[in-house]
C-alpha cells in the first residue's frame, strides 16, 4: 500500500506541474495578445477589438490566480476563483460603458486592422482552448480558465463579424453592438464563476 501511495503522490505532483506549465503558457499568450489587441483597438477605433482585448486581460488575471490556487487548500482555491470572477465582472462592465460612450463618437473603425487582429486572436485562443480542454471538468479554477478560453473564441469570431458588417454596411453600430455582446458574455461568465466560488466557500 505504501508503494501505491508513493506512486499516487508522484502522479499528483506531475499533474500539478503539468497544470502549472499549461497555465503559464496560456497566461503569457493572453498577456501578449492583450497588449497587441488593445493597441490595435485604439488605433483602429474599434469597440469590439477593445472589448476583446480587455477580455484577454481578464483571462490573464484568471490564469495568474489559477496558478496561485494550485496545490492550495480548497478555501484558497475558492477565494481565488471568486476574485477572478469579480475582476471579470468589473472589466465586462467597463467595456459596456465604453461601448455606450462610442454611440456619441463619429467615424468608422479600421476594418482591416479589426480583421487581422481578430484572426490572430482566434488562432491564439484556439491553442489555449485545446491546452485547457483536459481540465474542463476539474478544479474550479481550472474550469474557470477553460470557460474563459471558450468565451474568448466566441469574442474573436464576434470581432470578425463586426469588421465584416461595418465594412459592408458602412455603419458604426455593428462594432458597438458586438462590443456590448462581448461585454455581456464576460459579465455572464463572471457571475457564474462567482456563484460557484461562493457555493464552495459556504458549502
Amino acid at each position: 500500500m505504501s508503494g501505491c501511495g508513493d506512486c499516487c503522490g508522484s502522479e499528483l505532483v506531475r499533474a500539478t506541474g503539468a497544470e502549472r506549465r499549461t497555465l503559464v503558457i496560456v497566461l503569457l499568450l493572453n498577456a501578449v495578445m492583450f497588449l497587441a489587441e488593445f493597441s490595435a483597438g485604439l488605433l483602429a477605433g474599434s469597440t469590439a477589438l477593445l472589448a476583446d482585448s480587455l477580455d484577454m486581460l481578464a483571462d490573464a488575471m484568471v490564469y495568474a490566480l489559477g496558478l496561485f490556487a494550485l496545490g492550495r487548500a480548497a478555501h484558497w482555491r475558492a477565494r481565488a476563483a471568486l476574485t477572478s470572477g469579480m475582476l471579470q465582472l468589473v472589466l465586462g462592465l467597463v467595456v459596456g460603458v465604453e461601448a455606450g460612450v462610442k454611440l456619441f463618437v463619429d467615424g468608422l473603425p479600421d476594418t482591416v486592422t479589426m480583421g487581422v487582429f481578430g484572426v490572430i486572436a482566434l488562432l491564439v485562443n484556439s491553442v489555449c482552448f485545446l491546452l485547457l480542454s483536459r481540465y474542463r471538468d476539474g478544479d474550479i479554477n481550472l474550469r474557470a480558465t477553460w470557460i474563459c478560453s471558450r468565451n474568448d473564441m466566441l469574442g474573436n469570431i464576434g470581432v470578425l463579424v463586426a469588421a465584416g458588417l461595418v465594412n459592408w454596411l458602412g455603419a458604426l453600430w455593428p462594432d458597438i453592438v458586438i462590443g456590448l455582446l462581448i461585454a455581456a458574455v464576460v459579465v455572464r461568465s463572471a457571475v457564474r464563476v462567482i456563484r460557484e466560488a461562493r457555493g464552495e466557500l459556504h458549502g
